[in-house]
């Protein structure tokens, strides 16, 4: 059988041994050293904000970022259902509750129309903040996903939570690169997201990133993902803190990386554009494509079939030693998300019916991606 082509794998052909070594060497292994404070300036210069604050994940990003934005228990955050369910746990680990909102069917992202919809006809303003009419707890934030990569509206949904003195924690975990009107993702709101877990465009291994222009903000973070030892030599702890900083290791790992990012994200652009031209032959499926506003860094290349295709396609392409995955479980489908209060997802419910994900690593060469097609085109042909 021909060898596994995955989905999205990590692709280490730069300084990545060099730097471990330089860890290994000095003894600096763990959540201080040099290469944690590079990576967080390189990743901040790179996105355009003034700071970057490395921790152990994506999540946990999101987590300190709830937090920090002052997200509490009782409180409501929007989120979109179509998502990985890291930012809708992230909520819950604050105690707050999502409120699951529907995505538009072009960019799959959140929708900015939807959103505006809920706050103005379903939350009522009073001296306490934005109360939503039918649970009397108030919306504290606004929390979008950049799905597979591309941006979500962005300027819109700022402007409509700056109304309302929302902040913006905007999830960019899959979305290093992308742009959105000239600007990069993580620069867009009051916060930026990211990982760098194993199948993300760079990674770490695991490891995250905050990215923000507030001072105070970062400020915070820090002092959060510290355990809030206000005084490390004395141990003095302020407050209820997490042990969520990258490790010196990781952020090597992460820098050498970083350094390949450029080369990458052309990598994933020539990719995408050859299977988009290469799937025009195939009238049953679409390739889900940037708007012209937007520049995807095509972290997962997403296929749009019929709804009844999209299992037996799957199975096919398993068959194949191709490996794909179909969306996320939409977040109110889950048993711990079913009683959330859910807005108008009649287009995420019919969207999801239709995206498979395919091979979409750096790596990835032109005969498998043609290999991939020829594939597809199989099924349909027999079908």
């Amino acid at each position: 059988m021909r060898e596994l082509i995955p989905l999205s794998i990590p692709h280490l052909a730069g300084n990545e041994w060099n730097y471990l070594k330089d860890c290994l060497d000095s003894g600096w292994v763990s959540s201080v050293g040099s290469y944690v404070d590079l990576f967080e300036q390189r990743i901040s210069k790179y996105i355009g904000t003034e700071y970057g604050i490395a921790t152990v994940n994506g999540t946990a990003a999101l987590h300190l970022s709830l937090l920090a934005c002052g997200v509490q228990p009782g409180d409501e955050v929007i989120v979109p259902a179509f998502t990985f369910i890291a930012p809708v746990n992230a909520i819950r680990y604050c105690g707050a509750n999502p409120v699951l909102i529907g995505s538009e069917s072009k960019t799959m992202n959140l929708d900015v129309q939807k959103v505006q919809e809920f706050l103005e006809e379903e939350c009522i303003s009073d001296p306490a903040g934005l109360k939503n009419k039918q649970t009397g707890r108030y919306i504290k934030a606004i929390l979008p996903v950049h799905i597979f990569g591309h941006p979500a509206e962005m300027s819109s949904l700022v402007s409509l939570a700056d109304r309302y003195q929302l902040p913006v924690i905007e999830d960019a975990s899959e979305s290093l690169g992308s742009e959105y009107r000239g600007k990069k993702t993580g620069s867009l709101a009051t916060v930026g997201c990211f990982s760098f877990n194993g199948n993300k465009i760079i990674t770490c291994g695991g490891g995250g990133m905050v990215t923000t222009n507030q001072e105070s903000l970062a400020r915070r973070i820090r002092h959060l993902s510290t355990q809030a030892n206000s005084k490390p030599f004395e141990y003095e702890h302020d407050e209820v803190g997490y042990n969520y900083r990258l490790t010196n290791i990781q952020a090597a790992l992460g820098v050498a990386q970083l350094e390949q990012l450029d080369s990458f994200l052309e990598i994933k652009r020539s990719n995408a554009e050859l299977y988009r031209q290469l799937l025009s032959e195939i009238p049953q499926v679409d390739l889900a494509w940037e708007e012209p506003w937007a520049k995807s860094n095509f972290w997962l290349c997403t296929l749009l079939v019929p709804a009844a295709d999209r299992k037996p396609l799957m199975d096919h392409l398993l068959s194949e030693n191709i490996q794909v995955r179909p969306a996320w479980k939409l977040m109110h489908t889950l048993p711990m998300y079913q009683d959330c209060q859910k807005y108008r997802l009649e287009e995420t419910e019919a969207v999801f019916e239709h995206c498979i994900s395919i091979p979409s690593s750096v790596q990835l060469t032109e005969e498998e991606i043609r290999f991939v097609v020829k594939s597809i085109q199989t099924y349909f042909d027999q079908s």
